[in-house]
């Protein structure tokens, strides 16, 4: 493993079938291109490919990490029973260090399984800014905005929401803070507008659930008059920096108001069929009206998996069932929407590329789900994150061959977190 060094010399991959090296210096791609062997100073740790295939990263665009510690809990209700019966009640009680070591079990997973930065949505927001930073990924984190019962609950809610942010930006470039009102039924309209005024006057990107089930949409037309994104649009919460999750009952006027105001919504197919929100995210009509898309896993106590390689393969299929055509979205689409570049929001349009941040996997060719058949087709209908041999984060080797540094601890705090509260320590704990 390399330390926390910024420079790196890849030596023996393979991209698009030829063997290349790729070069990092100071954190970001300085050189890729035909295999050379030597750096100029000698000084740089070299990790060899031995052939492994050189892919970008997947990018996770919407969770709730922490909550790993909710796997198996209240896992056959439906959404507002899940929240309101199982997951609410023990939030209540969860404290820094429940949240600190969840997110380190989320983020051991995603980068065992080949995803480098995620958006999260989560309390105690400066826990899991912790413990991305400590593991090596990236996150945009943001606290939870739901409103109180009072008024003088909400001005609190605020100023301590104000002091996340803060709190928030000293983390380093790794780390970007975001403003996170919860959805349109937990917040009310004075606070969508002030968390709009927040995300515009500190340059933040917003992140919020919308149009998740069908009477979220039906609710909001009875109180406001207007389909959710309409009543987002209303009070100045679309724009290029908004990040909407889930999207499942948005209408064709709506995808054409969120493209005309550039905001991206990111699909969660696992998350949305585990409980049963009754319907698909319109891709087809998202992707002709110009949509920014990404692709998220939801949190792990509601898909229950981050394993985004597994999601990416349910939003494919999914949206050829309910497309009722093979063709509606060709597999290099799909991963091209899985590894963030379809907003560059999230990602940008071409990650392995001088100048970008040096974030890459490397995958075993010899793993049967790669080894035959065109390789694009393969990482979406066939690869599991177990695919991923090495994941590169900044130049820094966060995995290599499958190992990643503290793994057993990580998992042993984080039962001993899900103890605390009640949930279980999971099938493997000792007895």
């Amino acid at each position: 493993m390399s330390a926390e060094g910024r420079d790196l010399l890849l030596t023996n991959a393979v991209l698009d079938g030829a063997r290349v090296g790729l070069r990092v210096k100071d954190g970001l791609i300085a050189e890729i291109g035909p295999e050379f062997a030597e750096s100029p100073d000698g000084n740089e740790p070299v990790l060899d490919a031995d052939g492994a295939l050189l892919v970008p990263p997947l990018v996770n665009s919407h969770t709730h990490s922490a909550m790993t510690l909710f796997r198996g809990h209240g896992d056959d209700l439906p959404l507002m029973r899940w929240l309101q019966e199982a997951i609410w009640p023990v939030e209540a009680r969860i404290d820094a260090e429940d949240v600190y070591w969840g997110a380190r079990l989320a983020c051991l997973e995603m980068i065992r399984t080949g995803t480098t930065s995620f958006w999260d949505m989560y309390w105690q927001p400066e826990a899991t800014a912790r413990a991305v930073t400590d593991a090596g990924i990236r996150s945009t984190i943001g606290g939870p905005m739901i409103d109180p019962d009072t008024e003088a609950g909400i001005q609190e809610r605020n100023r301590i929401l104000e002091e996340e942010l803060d709190h928030l930006d000293g983390f380093g470039d790794r780390i970007r803070a975001a403003v996170a009102p919860h959805s349109i039924y937990t917040v009310g309209t004075e606070s969508l507008e002030f968390a709009a005024r927040l995300a515009d006057e500190r340059k933040l990107p917003l992140q919020i659930h919308l149009s998740e089930t069908e009477k979220e949409v039906a609710d909001c037309i009875d109180r406001h008059g207007l389909r959710p994104a309409q009543y987002l649009d209303r009070l100045g919460l679309l724009g290029e920096r908004t990040l909407l999750a889930h999207g499942v009952w948005l209408d064709r006027a709506e995808l054409e108001l969120i493209a005309e105001r550039g905001a991206t919504v990111i699909s969660n197919p696992v998350a949305n069929m585990k409980l049963a929100v009754g319907g698909i995210f319109p891709y087809p009509q998202a992707r002709d009206a110009g949509v920014r898309i990404g692709l998220g896993t939801d949190g792990p106590g509601s898909n229950n998996s981050l394993d985004l390689f597994s999601d990416l393969k349910a939003f494919a299929l999914a949206q050829r069932h309910a497309a009722r055509d093979a063709e509606v979205i060709p597999a290099g689409e799909a991963w091209a929407i899985a590894t963030g570049r379809r907003s560059e929001l999230i990602g940008v349009p071409e990650p392995l590329a001088p100048g970008r941040k040096a974030d890459f996997l490397l995958l075993d060719p010899d793993r049967h789900e790669l080894a035959l058949g065109d390789l694009e087709s393969n990482l979406v209908y066939t690869a599991s994150g177990s695919v991923v041999r090495s994941t590169v984060v900044g130049g820094r080797t966060l995995m290599d061959s499958g190992r990643v540094e503290d793994a057993e601890e990580i998992i042993a705090r984080a039962r001993e977190r899900s103890l605390r509260l009640g949930l279980g320590s999971g099938p493997g704990a000792a007895a």
